[in-house]
């Protein structure tokens, strides 16, 4: 089964690479100092479909085998589509390749886990199986907070057993503070001149504030215990 999910979306990437249109792409450069917002405005204008249709394929796909790059990705909607419907596309993008990976690790993931994070598997087993009535709220705190990966996030919960819809919840309700950061700064992406300046002391005190909040809950709930 994970076999053919690959081979699908190896598929998937073919037919997207085969319905770009030809054009001359001299605009897209590596350094993200040079690329020019009008000309990726342009182009999605004229190719809305396939581009918005390849973003997410491509993103899913990255998110799905753990390919980084997708803070990238997230930066790039925003140059294409603005702040709104680009943030709405990272975040479904987002969540259904983590629910792609956490499913691929629910079949093989297992080895994985174990041989790559032993001591992040022992405290967030731990974490999970104290925080089980409130798990959406720490589920949250960790997709707001950068406590843990992501990547390791969706390889961990199937193996701890956190359940698929609270991980659907936290995933897609979460991403969304962090998300907003990354596009909105895809606005500015020509003036960008390396990833730390995405999130400056002020965008991470807020999303550890709201990570705070979503835990009070939990928090609340273990004190009058």
């Amino acid at each position: 089964m994970a076999g053919e999910a690959a081979v699908g979306a190896v598929l998937g990437l073919l037919c997207v690479y085969l319905s770009v249109p030809d054009s001359d792409y001299s605009f897209l450069k590596l350094s993200l100092a040079t690329v020019k917002r009008d000309n990726l405005e342009s182009y999605t204008s004229d190719y809305t479909i396939q581009v918005l249709v390849g973003y997410c394929i491509v993103y899913i796909f990255m998110q799905t085998f753990m390919i980084p790059g997708t803070i990238f990705m997230s930066l790039l909607a925003g140059s294409l589509v603005g702040v709104f419907k680009g943030v709405t596309m990272v975040v479904f993008a987002a969540t259904a390749g983590a629910s792609s990976c956490y499913f691929l690790s629910k079949l093989i993931g297992r080895p994985l886990v174990f041989s790559l994070w032993p001591d992040k598997l022992k405290f967030f087993q731990a974490q999970v199986a104290k925080r089980r009535e409130k798990l959406l709220n720490y589920m949250l705190f960790l997709r707001v907070t950068p406590t843990l990966p992501n990547t390791f996030i969706n390889m961990a919960s199937p193996i701890v057993d956190v359940p698929y819809h609270t991980f659907f919840l936290a995933t897609s309700i979460g991403l969304i503070p962090a998300a907003y950061v990354t596009v909105k700064a895809g606005l500015a992406l020509g003036e960008l001149q390396s990833v730390g300046d995405l999130y400056d002391f002020n965008s991470l005190a807020t999303l550890f504030f709201i990570g705070v909040v979503s835990v009070t809950p939990t928090l609340m709930s273990k004190n009058n215990e």
